[in-house]
């Protein structure tokens, strides 16, 4: 099979010399979102039940050593090692019952064998737990074949948590590993990020609802939903959801409303530079500041972060899977920083199905889909013969977007590139 060799442009390559100066490129986008957009201030305590999707606010400290005490790692007989005398087989005495959630009364001294279950306390004098499977029971006594190293089947006390060590750094969204981490370690309440209060506005004067009545020029709504569901996580709150007026003077009232309820307001549609996109001067209008306006990505190049008044703003194109592409570049991005989250998706290389031949001058994020591993184990991504800005159902398919460098106009087949999974939350 042909190696070819990772596509070692900077970056995504949509910072070459020759973009347009307006332009910057995918990386500094996300450079001056990290770096201006701090998590919003204030916390509080949920219990751990009620605590799945939220974002840590402070680490987590262990209350105690986990586990608490040396137990059994299953169910057989405790014994002392040093008490097996000579070459064995051994004869051996069951002077005790262990069960789990018992405390022990009676050591284990000598050559004799205390029945344990798994999770019970090991009992003094004890140093190894032989499986049951290995030893033949005959009435009150077992007869053991084999000499237990000592320690064998036995969790050492602290041998997965010390006391008082960090367990979870602020930053980290629970599921259900980081819960299950936070219930061994004692922390049943939990000090978390406030909601993020977010606020949607979808501009178009063709928009109509998704399945309702619709004139020739209309087309339904596929934004609103599309958001509404990316925007279904535990540390968000939807605050207010609204069909934009096509007039300066409506979004101008629009936004503002919004912006004085929400830490983050999000528009589709309106920001390009035709007679009919008001959005921009919109947000001129109310005295906002942009941080960037216009990213050498395709599609999506409009894209626009700023604030307005004490929220952020995001500017998404109006078309769908613009907006659903540079939603999870850039939107997510938005989220993860007043949310406090430190985790970012992680680009990883792939290699092409087929050929790609397309025009150069901005990083293209094409749609793709993992289609298993070839022979040296790299993942293979299959994906359309271009970029279909207006064909949503092709989302529905992929499994995330695929990186083409800005200065790329011809890849062969097995060509390495980036590839970010999409992400859901």
């Amino acid at each position: 099979m042909t190696i070819h060799e990772a596509i070692m442009s900077p970056g995504c390559g949509c910072d070459t010399a020759d973009m347009p100066h307006a332009l910057i490129s995918i990386d500094a986008a996300l450079a001056r979102i990290a770096g201006h957009v701090a998590p919003v201030g204030r916390t509080e305590a949920v219990s751990l039940d009620h605590a799945v999707g939220r974002i840590l606010a402070q680490p987590v400290r262990s209350r105690s050593m986990a586990p608490a005490f040396d137990n059994a790692a299953m169910d057989g007989y405790a014994i002392a090692t040093s008490a097996l005398t000579g070459a064995g087989p051994w004869v051996l005495p069951v002077v005790a019952r262990v069960p789990a959630g018992q405390a022990v009364t009676r050591p284990v001294a000598g050559a004799v064998a205390a029945r344990i279950f798994t999770g019970a306390p090991v009992p003094p004098g004890a140093d190894a737990v032989v499986m049951q499977e290995n030893v033949l029971r005959d009435g009150e006594t077992v007869h053991l074949s084999r000499r237990p190293e000592p320690g064998l089947n036995i969790r050492r006390a602290g041998s997965d948590m010390a006391s008082g060590a960090t367990v979870l750094d602020k930053g980290r969204r629970l599921g259900p590993r980081e819960i299950a981490a936070c219930a061994a370690a004692g922390a049943g309440i939990l000090r978390v990020r406030r909601r993020l209060r977010v606020a949607l506005l979808i501009t178009g004067d063709e928009v109509r609802r998704a399945g309702g009545a619709r004139e020739a020029a209309q087309i339904w709504d596929v934004n609103t939903p599309m958001l509404t569901a990316g925007l279904a996580t535990a540390d968000v709150d939807l605050v207010a959801s609204a069909h934009g007026a096509d007039t300066l003077d409506g979004l101008v009232r629009q936004l503002g409303d919004m912006a004085a309820q929400a830490d983050l307001a999000i528009s589709t549609g309106g920001i390009s530079v035709g007679e009919e996109d008001h959005v921009k001067p919109a947000v001129a209008a109310l005295g906002g500041e942009t941080l960037f306006s216009g990213v050498a990505i395709k599609p999506g190049k409009p894209v626009s972060v700023g604030r307005i008044g004490k929220a952020h703003w995001l500017g998404l194109p109006g078309n769908p899977v613009s907006a659903f592409v540079t939603w999870q570049v850039f939107g997510l991005a938005l989220v993860r920083a007043l949310s406090g989250e430190r985790h970012t998706p992680h680009r990883r290389h792939v290699v092409t199905a087929d050929p790609i031949r397309r025009k150069p001058g901005r990083c293209e994020l094409r749609p793709a889909t993992l289609a298993g591993f070839d022979a040296q184990g790299r993942e293979i991504v299959c994906f359309e013969d271009t970029t279909h800005s207006a064909r949503v159902g092709l989302l529905a398919h992929a499994e995330g977007l695929m990186f083409l460098p800005a200065d790329a106009d011809c890849l062969p087949a097995v060509a390495l590139v980036e590839f970010q999974p999409f992400c859901q939350s």
